[in-house]
């Protein structure tokens, strides 16, 4: 089983190579993630990430409520509440 992550996406930007690429925030840690799957994303938007590649855009309250599942479960830590990533 494969499991994806919500994140909030903070940057987008290009590499040299043209791949459109973000840094995306979950629950405080940010990360390079591809967006080539998702090129209309934008800045702010939740997206599902796997491996490094956003998947598919979510709704911020479905986003939210996925962290804090993951918290629940002990595999996201609190850092600093669920306020955090907006």
């Amino acid at each position: 089983m494969c499991l994806a992550v919500p994140g909030r996406i903070e940057e987008i930007y290009r590499t040299k190579e043209n791949l459109k690429m973000a840094k995306v925030n979950f629950a405080g840690v940010e990360k390079e993630v591809c967006l080539e799957w998702i090129p209309d994303a934008t800045v702010g938007e939740y997206v599902m990430v796997h491996v490094g590649f956003a998947l598919n855009k979510v709704n911020e309250r479905d986003a939210l409520e996925t962290i804090r599942i993951l918290r629940e479960m002990g595999d996201i830590p609190e850092r600093g509440g669920l306020n955090e990533i907006r």
